[in-house]
């Protein structure tokens, strides 16, 4: 039941009530009767009294005040002499009756005001429970939709109804235009006034609702409908107004929080478009000239130049569009990936046929075959992009082979809901306080190795990333990197034939 019709129903039905008052004359008035042999007639007073408190305290103050007269009358009819009449021919009598009406009368009246306190200040802690769960439960809402759902149920547990609550589309026009012409009015004219209106509020009193603006005037939110509304009603009001309050903050806030992200999202795709620039006007700029200059050697000095000169210029070439092609391609995956509106392909592989597959193609920059692999049979499928996952492992294996000398160690196995791979080499290794940095994009470790752009580390991390997975660098014991990527093993598909 809501605050607003404990507030206004009573706490005993009509018909209910007066029974109560016959019943408790009648038993006080027979309980006088059986003890009359007994006791004085101050004590056959003092059960009437008892019967005006319990009165007091059940019932409302004019069924306590008739209980409380009839206490009186039927003390005088039944017992006072003469009895059975209405008659008192004792004056200490007379006044012993007034005086014991008075009483009950005034304590009817404190009995009711007692009452009326502790049904108000019941109602007004479950409101100030009510504004407080209200206000922790919308510290964790996201977004504006959640705020409507948890309003609009905060109106319809305090309130009657029925209730409403919209959100603005744009600051000016309200969400909605399911409800008649009549309700929409008196919302937006609360907009546009910036002010309560309705019973109470000395704006459209003739309105049978509330009609409470979220927001301020240069900054509205939106508005509400609340029912019943009664203009005597001030605490209703005001509970109604620290709701929308709250709900008007929570709306606030997400919306800020949205646009701040909207900003940093732009802020991240601005900064790898930075990046990106970066690379075309640095990184490419020296293969292209080198791969130019050769080809115009070639061009011009074919017939002078010796084989073997021809020989290393086309090398030159081969290798320096091989490095553009590499570099390229690494940038467009990291700028793919870190789009929000960019999605994975994923299907279910097989971590076998990928290692395979990168394995073979690798095998023609290892002709010393350094790399030595060790996949296990009968791995788990993972829903992974076979071609940034190729990719991921392919750049690893590229980094030992480029910065080690030794061999290189190519693992693969399953830890409780995750799948691991390691590559792991014998070369400098990379010191703790370097071991976040090089995933950075354009951040290489060894500034005095072989080139690089560095690229191939961030991309391995994103693609990791992408597919809920990790990836981290440890120094090995006796020298040498550890590259340990970790990837979630989903549910397998019914499809799927168990070993």
């Amino acid at each position: 039941m809501d605050d607003a019709s404990n507030s206004s129903t009573p706490d005993n039905p009509p018909v209910r009530g007066w029974v109560t008052v016959a019943l408790l004359l009648l038993a006080a008035t027979l309980a006088n009767a059986v003890l009359e042999p007994y006791v004085s007639i101050t004590s056959q007073a003092m059960l009437y009294v008892l019967v005006i408190v319990i009165a007091a305290y059940r019932l409302d103050w004019v069924q306590s005040a008739v209980c409380a007269v009839g206490a009186v009358t039927s003390l005088n009819f039944f017992f006072v002499p003469p009895r059975w009449t209405f008659e008192v021919e004792n004056r200490e009598h007379l006044i012993a009756l007034a005086v014991m009406l008075v009483v009950a009368l005034v304590i009817s009246h404190l009995a009711s005001s007692v009452r009326r306190e502790s049904v108000h200040a019941a109602l007004s802690e479950r409101r100030a429970r009510q504004l407080q769960a209200l206000a922790t439960r919308l510290a964790n809402v996201t977004t504006p939709a959640e705020v409507l759902d948890l309003g609009q149920q905060a109106l319809d547990k305090a309130f009657a109804g029925p209730n409403m609550l919209f959100l603005t589309l744009d600051g000016t026009d309200l969400a909605t235009t399911e409800w008649n012409s009549k309700i929409q009015d008196g919302l937006r004219c609360c907009m546009n006034e910036s002010a309560v209106l309705g019973p109470g509020t000395g704006r459209w009193p003739g309105l049978n609702a509330w009609y409470l603006p979220l927001g301020e005037k240069k900054h509205m939110l939106g508005a509400a409908c609340v029912q019943p509304a009664l203009a005597s009603d001030n605490d209703g009001r005001e509970h109604a107004q620290a709701l929308i309050a709250l709900l008007a903050q929570a709306v606030r806030r997400v919306r800020l929080s949205a646009k701040v992200q909207a900003a940093q999202i732009e802020a991240q795709r601005q900064h790898l478009q930075g990046t990106f620039l970066a690379a075309v006007s640095h990184d490419l700029r020296t293969p292209l000239a080198a791969i130019v200059g050769a080809a115009s050697s070639l061009q011009t000095q074919n017939e002078k130049l010796s084989p073997d000169e021809r020989h290393r210029l086309l090398g030159s070439i081969v290798s320096e569009a091989t490095y553009l092609s590499t570099l390229t391609e690494n940038t467009l995956q990291l700028v793919r990936l870190n789009s929000s509106a960019q999605t994975l392909r994923r299907d279910w592989e097989s971590v076998e046929e990928i290692v395979g597959a990168v394995l073979t193609r690798i095998r023609q920059r290892d002709p010393g075959r350094r790399i030595k692999s060790k996949v296990p049979p009968g791995l788990p499928l993972i829903k992974a992009d076979p071609v940034l996952l190729a990719q991921l492992i392919s750049n690893l294996l590229d980094n030992a082979l480029t910065y080690s000398q030794g061999e290189i160690e190519l693992s693969v196995g399953v830890r409780e809901q995750s799948l691991d791979m390691a590559v792991k080499d014998r070369g400098p290794g990379i010191d703790e306080a370097e071991q976040e940095l090089i995933f950075e994009p354009y951040r290489r470790g060894d500034q005095s190795g072989p080139r690089g752009a560095g690229l191939g580390l961030a991309l391995c991390r994103a693609i990791a990333v992408a597919h809920g997975g990790s990836l981290i660098v440890r120094r090995r014991t006796g020298g040498g990197s550890n590259f340990m990527v970790t990837l979630p093993i989903d549910e397998q598909p019914p499809e799927q034939e168990l070993p």
